[in-house]
């Protein structure tokens, strides 16, 4: 029976080239991994505790290694889990199943591209129209009550990142990030009904 594996992907900050690499449940909890970019510039590094996973994520918008934590059970058995640089609300990093991470990382290769094109101008957000085609959607499911949390709070909080909508509860803290760097985020968006913090959206 072969053995579960996991897809770790990120953009190199020397390079800018996506770096894609496969390891097993085994090998990601025997030992630290470092998982090196081809052209030498950085290289992501992994290592797993008895409860949690410690992570250092080389960013390609800051050109800073982020620091990131989480639980050993998402980091082994999640479909996708996406981290992002607290700059520019852009993910720096995913975590999950092939076919889940390949998707997002052509996302993420999409609005690198367009933060290229940009870069030496000033704008509010990466991709401005998107940016409010988004916010016009979320005033739209919230108008017909389509937001709230797993806890079974209404209440929420809305910041606007930029690259990404962030949806906060209002009673227990948790969040729901929702990309809007890209035309692809938007049809998303459009295609849910509701939306759960905390959770999956739903449609």
């Amino acid at each position: 029976m072969e053995e579960p594996k996991r897809t770790l992907a990120y953009i190199c900050p020397k390079c800018k080239q996506s770096v894609v690499v496969e390891r097993s449940e085994f090998q990601l909890a025997a030992a630290a991994n470092k998982l090196p970019c081809p052209c030498g510039g950085s290289a992501l590094l992994v290592e797993l505790e008895a409860d949690h996973a410690d992570l250092t994520v080389p960013c390609a918008y800051c050109g800073r290694d982020h620091q990131i934590r989480c639980s050993v059970h998402d980091l082994l058995h999640q479909e996708a889990l996406a981290f992002s640089c607290k700059a520019t609300g852009l993910d720096c990093c995913y975590i999950g199943t092939e076919q889940a991470v390949f998707q997002a990382l052509r996302r993420l290769e999409e609005a690198t591209a367009q933060a290229s094109e940009d870069q030496g101008e000033e704008r509010p957000f990466l991709n401005e129209a998107v940016m409010t085609e988004v916010l016009g959607e979320l005033k739209d499911i919230a108008q017909r009550g389509g937001i709230s949390c797993q806890c079974g709070s209404g209440e929420y909080k809305v910041k606007v990142l930029y690259s990404s909508v962030e949806l906060t509860c209002g009673r227990c803290g948790a969040r729901l990030r929702l990309p809007a760097a890209t035309g692809e985020d938007l049809e998303d968006l459009c295609c849910r009904y509701t939306l759960t913090i905390g959770g999956k959206g739903e449609t």
